[in-house]
């Protein structure tokens, strides 16, 4: 499984990244989006090996706070269920 994970993220864009956040009704700005394509891309193998270390509180500086509330429900709700799959 590590390796199709591995392979996609080694494909992913910053369209892609603007796209899922759209289709789950998150509007990000361009300096939101930046972020988290860089925060993703460098930090992917570390909250799946363990997802309950990441601590989106610490990036409240980075998004706006309905944004941030939505990326946070995001998250709980994939991690849940895709986390027997990791």
């Amino acid at each position: 499984m590590f390796n199709i994970i591995e392979r996609y993220m080694n494909k992913l864009t910053l369209d892609d990244i603007n796209n899922f956040a759209l289709k789950n009704n998150i509007s990000l700005s361009a300096e939101e989006l930046e972020f988290t394509y860089i925060f993703v891309k460098k930090n992917w193998q570390t909250i799946i090996a363990n997802p309950s270390s990441l601590n989106l509180d610490r990036y409240k500086d980075k998004f706006t706070e309905e944004n941030l509330e939505k990326i946070k429900k995001l998250f709980k709700e994939y991690s849940t269920r895709y986390k027997s799959f990791l």
